[in-house]
């Protein structure tokens, strides 16, 4: 393993961490403003932490499945796979929309306004998902949903790789990817208090009452975005950015050798078909996407084990927690230390955890363990797309149509492969996955290979 040791000079960083005492190393965790960046770069890039941060992290996404746990499926009368259905419904919409939306991204006038637009449209929608009356209306707009999320997640990731690097990119990419697990905790939290709090009132059920909780949230933020989402560089400067940190900021992409947005042609798809990197990263996230499936679904777990509607949507929120914790502090590791290390220890974690849930009778603490040690997963997908931001930094539009494929091929297997391998209802359905597991197992490792495989191509170039 000697030639990825040194990977971190290339591809995470400028500098080398990995001399640093272990105190350095901490204070390097929290080290967002360099002393040797001048005082008005240290201030750009705070402007920038607060406009793109607190924007992205504040959209987060309804979990359909705390609703469907806490009555959606008594009261419709869903005992089926009716739930992975819905599931088909938002990936088919957010496999067909990503490229397109991605691609749309890279363009400097819509890269500002494009995402708070689609957050307006996805609150609309949320609202709506309150009022369904069938299963048949629910699936519509789930796709609906799909659609306008659809270039939400890689967008982001391709609008922090638009303005910062090496270290700097990592930690960011870290701290944002906090929030989908945070998300997550919150929805948990909230469809708690609405089963508790709301059911009954005005006449509606508790899990109606999340979607409305949720479309109040969401409003108001992008209507935010609006005027603090910065885009890219070359976008409409927003009002509290100057020309002089536009130009700084222009400048800072040429030290650190990022190619801004140029024309957007047929020779784009060409070039990028002929390089590595997107097979290999497509290869990759579709490896992620399968093996990630489970992670999700820990309350039908404690459905099946007979805990209460409060519990079912509380105590998956430990695992939400130790997502949040990993994906920040794994992601700015990686800035720090080789990233491959950081992808092996949770590669390890993750690997025991399901060959556990493949033995399966085990002491029910024991799964509780494994339920949270998933949560490891959490820093794999934003070194991910950190490391192909910076390996393919000389690129904006490859950089784009890589990210956009990553999310329409890995998430196509989103939409057949849980019908297989992950069915909510049968012999093998849920949570025992008597092939779901094995399948997860084998593909997270394919992963780490992956991984590995990237770094050590990039040093070959």
């Amino acid at each position: 393993m000697s030639q990825p040791e040194t990977e971190n000079d290339s591809i995470s960083g400028q500098k080398d961490f990995s001399k640093l005492s272990l105190w350095s190393a901490v204070k390097e965790v929290f080290n967002w403003y360099p002393s040797e960046y001048s005082s008005t770069e240290r201030k750009l890039l705070l402007k920038l932490d607060v406009s793109i941060l607190v924007f992205a992290c504040l959209c987060y996404q309804t979990n359909i499945s705390n609703a469907y746990t806490s009555g959606l499926k008594e009261d419709f009368g869903l005992y089926g796979n009716q739930l992975n259905y819905l599931n088909v419904c938002y990936y088919t919409a957010y496999v067909v929309f990503q490229v397109p939306g991605l691609l749309l991204m890279s363009r400097p006038k819509m890269a500002r306004y494009l995402l708070p637009t689609l957050e307006i449209l996805w609150g609309i929608v949320t609202f709506a998902q309150s009022r369904v009356t069938s299963i048949h209306q629910l699936y519509a707009l789930r796709f609906l949903v799909g659609m306008f999320e659809a270039p939400v997640f890689a967008g982001t990731h391709f609008i922090l790789g638009s303005w910062y690097s090496g270290p700097e990119l990592f930690k960011r990419a870290g701290t944002w990817f906090i929030c989908n697990p945070l998300g997550s905790m919150v929805s948990g939290y909230l469809q708690a208090a609405a089963y508790t709090n709301l059911s009954g009132v005005g006449g509606m059920a508790g899990w109606r009452w999340l979607f409305i909780i949720d479309g109040v949230f969401t409003i108001p933020v992008a209507l935010l975005g609006f005027f603090i989402f910065p885009g890219i560089p070359d976008s409409p400067r927003p009002f509290y950015l100057s020309n002089e940190d536009i130009d700084l900021a222009k400048a800072r992409l040429e030290r650190a050798q990022i190619h801004r947005p140029g024309k957007l042609n047929i020779n784009v798809f060409k070039r990028t078909l002929k390089r590595w990197h997107i097979w290999v990263f497509v290869s990759c996230y579709v490896c992620m996407i399968i093996s990630s499936y489970p992670v999700s679904y820990m309350n039908l777990w404690l459905k099946a084990e007979g805990f209460s509607v409060v519990q079912i949507n509380e105590l998956p929120t430990a695992l939400y927690a130790i997502n949040a914790l990993v994906s920040w502090l794994g992601t700015t590791l990686a800035a720090i230390y080789p990233a491959w290390t950081i992808y092996s220890i949770q590669t390890c974690a993750t690997m025991f955890s399901m060959l556990v849930m493949i033995v399966w009778n085990v002491p029910q603490s024991l799964k509780f363990v494994c339920w949270y040690l998933l949560g490891f997963t959490g820093c794999a997908s934003p070194i991910l797309y950190s490391t192909v931001n910076s390996i393919v930094k000389n690129d904006s539009e490859e950089r784009a149509l890589i990210l956009g494929s990553m999310m329409t091929f890995g998430y196509s297997f989103q939409i057949w492969v849980p019908l297989l391998a992950f069915p909510t209802a049968g012999v093998n359905g849920a949570p025992r996955w008597r092939h779901g597991w094995p399948i997860a197992l084998v593909f997270i490792f394919l992963l780490w290979v992956g991984f590995i495989a990237a770094i050590l191509l990039h040093k070959r170039e």
